[in-house]
C-alpha cells in the first residue's frame, strides 16, 4: 500500500511541476509504460517508468531542434 501511496504522490508531482512540453513527453509515456506494464503486472510502476522516460525523449528531441536551428548554413 505505501507503494502504490508514493508512487501516486510521486507522479502527482511531476505532473504539477511540468509545463505544457514537458506534459506531452510524460502523458504519451505514461501512456504506453501503463499498457505495458499492466501486461507485465505492474501498471502503475509502468506508468511512472513511462513518464520519465517520455519526458527525456521529448527535452532530447527540442535540444536537438534548437541546435539545428542555431547551425549557421554552410
Amino acid at each position: 500500500m505505501k507503494q502504490i501511496l508514493l508512487s501516486s504522490l510521486l507522479v502527482i508531482a511531476t505532473l504539477a511541476g511540468a509545463s505544457s512540453a514537458q506534459a506531452k513527453g510524460c502523458i504519451k509515456g505514461a501512456i504506453v509504460g501503463g499498457v505495458a506494464g499492466h501486461m507485465a503486472g505492474h501498471g502503475k510502476t509502468g506508468a511512472l517508468a513511462g513518464c520519465a522516460i517520455g519526458h527525456h525523449e521529448a527535452t532530447k528531441n527540442e535540444q536537438q531542434q534548437q541546435n539545428q536551428n542555431q547551425k549557421p548554413p554552410q
